[in-house]
């Protein structure tokens, strides 16, 4: 269980004093997410989830909150807080903050097929058009800075062969930010994998955990996708997926030259984030008995794996 936190009926019932929500039926911890605690919520007036946060600074919370705000009220399918009745959303359980936020319907699904990847396509490409006119603002916690400092941390579990990928990836990302300067950027989710998209059939029903949402290229989320979207667990590249998402993607955002230019680093900056992510939670985790710690390994085949033959942005139509 992603459950760090142990909550009971007691401690939901006195968060949920605060809000107009009715009271308190049943309550379960769920499974899904890393980082922070989470709870399905039932009460009397609907279904919500309540997330406990375990290690997100207080104050950069405001931000996610007013940011999911946002887009839901553009009408995006995204996860909703709830406004407590004296209109903040940010609320206290067992000295941590949390969140109470309106329940999606749907699942996530394991093998996407190319329907899936044009209906996520779509509410991404309009995700990033309403962000753009928030007025927020979010640095990158795990930018290629945040991976330079962990790997000295790193340096003492990895293999000389696995040292040096990290230090190769490192020099080549560092030698691409000048083909970055210019790439559209806005909010982004930065952490679009298929357990944080929400489905009923083909339809995306839900957006969920934007707690790494920042300032980016819209780029690296398209990256971000196309390593978990259109890779299988054996990192066979499905190009129907891939196709079927970026055209829907280009009938709302135009991608051009520079971001074909730029992509394939670009996956290799995404590939190494997320493999260095999963290393540290792997041989670092918070405790011992920490929930749902991914294994590092497939993301670092992935990343050789692009090195040596990336795929294309736009792929090509046949004929």
């Amino acid at each position: 269980m992603a459950v760090y936190t142990r909550l009971a009926a007691a401690d939901i019932r006195a968060v949920l004093d605060a809000y107009s929500v009715g009271e308190l039926t049943d309550f379960r911890g769920i499974g899904e997410g890393v980082t922070n605690s989470t709870y399905f919520v039932d009460t009397t007036l609907g279904a919500w989830v309540l997330t406990v946060f375990e290690d997100l600074e207080h104050r950069s919370l405001p931000f996610f909150m007013q940011l999911m705000d946002h887009l839901a009220g553009h009408g995006l399918p995204v996860i909703h807080p709830v406004a407590r009745d004296d209109g903040g959303f940010l609320s206290e359980i067992c000295n941590r903050p949390c969140a109470l936020a309106y329940r999606l319907p749907g699942a996530s699904v394991v093998e996407p097929g190319p329907a899936h990847c044009a209906s996520l396509a779509r509410v991404v490409a309009e995700m990033h058009r309403a962000a753009s006119g928030s007025g927020l603002s979010q640095a990158n916690p795990r930018d290629l800075a945040w991976i330079a400092d962990n790997r000295p941390q790193l340096a003492s579990v990895l293999t000389a062969d696995q040292r040096a990928l990290v230090d190769a990836e490192l020099a080549d990302q560092r030698a691409a930010l000048a083909a970055y300067d210019g790439l559209p950027r806005t909010l982004i989710h930065a952490d679009l994998f298929r357990d944080n998209v929400l489905f009923e059939g083909t339809r995306v029903t839900g957006v969920i955990d934007f707690f790494y949402a920042c300032d980016e290229h819209t780029l690296f989320d398209l990256a971000v996708i196309c390593c978990d979207w259109a890779f299988d667990a054996d990192n066979q590249f499905h190009a129907d997926c891939w196709a079927a998402f970026i055209a829907a993607y280009q009938q709302r955002c135009t991608l051009g030259q520079p971001e074909i230019d730029a992509w394939p680093r670009m996956l290799g900056a995404a590939a190494l984030r997320f493999w260095v992510s999963r290393l540290i939670d792997y041989h670092f985790p918070r405790s011992a008995a920490a929930p749902n710690v991914h294994d590092p390994a497939p993301f670092e085949r992935l990343l050789r794996q692009l090195r040596a033959d990336p795929p294309a942005l736009m792929p090509r139509q046949s004929s």
